[in-house]
């Protein structure tokens, strides 16, 4: 994998992890507990995705070829 691959791989997983956390810290009062187990499992797993993408990146960046 090149690094520009790797590269895309961090920016993308630093990309969701802000998203979804902004997201979860936005989220407004006044809505039933479904929405926000729904949207709780989702930003889980947007989460994880989002470290194993970086640890990806990372590990590809590290032995990428330029």
């Amino acid at each position: 994998m090149t690094r520009r691959v790797s590269g895309f791989l961090l920016a993308l997983a630093a990309f969701m992890i802000f998203e979804w956390v902004d997201l979860g810290f936005n989220l407004q009062d006044g809505h039933e507990t479904s929405f926000y187990v729904v949207h709780g499992v989702l930003i889980a797993v947007n989460i994880i995705l989002a470290l194993v993408l970086g640890t990806v990146g990372v590990r590809a960046w590290k032995r990428g070829r330029p």
